[in-house]
């Protein structure tokens, strides 16, 4: 999953992207309104956390900028404690969840977990595929209650196909959301993984549709 932290406070953007990128999420950065929707507005992010007071342009003009271009992706706000009156805005803006200020890390994780699930229309932590579980909340993936161990590179790509499951994902929407602006895009870096994951899982989830991407589905059940 990728997400965009829009915060101009430079340590607490430093800490809040190094724990979403330890939680195995790929982070953009921006430290500015203007720097923010910009992104926000072009890059296909899967949830963002927006800080309300930011310079150039505030928080609330560049999540109502957003809505307005139909850009859907969930939105978590960071308000002041004391002023529910962002809250409320905030909310009226298009925002899907805030955390106030001062948070405990952990609480954001959690809501962005929450944001992400409900978004692909998920309502538990733990996803599952026939045998295969993928347990958001410790990064555990299972089969038949087996673990099995991945690198971060396989979790996301396994993660965003299991939130995402029933439906084709193409390889572009893979290399788009699990990877920053910086991925060489023409490499064949998708195709790699997915076998690896594969031969890691050794059950036949991951179906390839010709000419159009990945689609993941139950096993056929024996003897179909």
């Amino acid at each position: 999953m990728r997400l965009l932290v829009v915060e101009d406070d430079p340590d607490l953007n430093r800490q809040l992207t190094k724990a979403l990128t330890d939680a195995g999420y790929v982070v953009d950065r921006a430290f500015d309104g203007e720097e923010g929707h910009y992104l926000g507005d072009n890059e296909p992010y899967d949830a963002v956390v927006l800080d309300i007071g930011l310079p150039k342009k505030d928080g609330i003009s560049v999540l109502e900028a957003w809505r307005r271009n139909g850009r859907t992706m969930p939105v978590l706000i960071l308000t002041a404690r004391d002023r529910w009156s962002d809250k409320v805005q905030g909310f009226d803006a298009g925002a899907d969840d805030y955390v106030a200020k001062p948070f405990h890390l952990e609480e954001v994780l959690a809501r962005i977990r929450a944001l992400l699930r409900r978004s692909t229309g998920h309502a538990q932590s733990e996803l599952s595929c026939g045998p295969v579980t993928l347990d958001t909340r410790t990064g555990r993936v299972s089969v038949s209650g087996n673990p099995v161990k991945m690198t971060s590179h396989e979790y996301r790509l396994l993660a965003y196909l299991m939130h995402h499951s029933g439906r084709v994902v193409s390889r572009t929407e893979l290399v788009e959301h699990l990877y920053d602006q910086d991925f060489d895009r023409d490499s064949n870096t998708i195709e790699v993984f997915v076998g690896r994951i594969r031969k890691k899982l050794d059950v036949d989830i991951i179906q390839t549709v010709r000419g159009l991407g990945y689609l993941l589905t139950p096993p056929p059940a024996s003897g179909a």
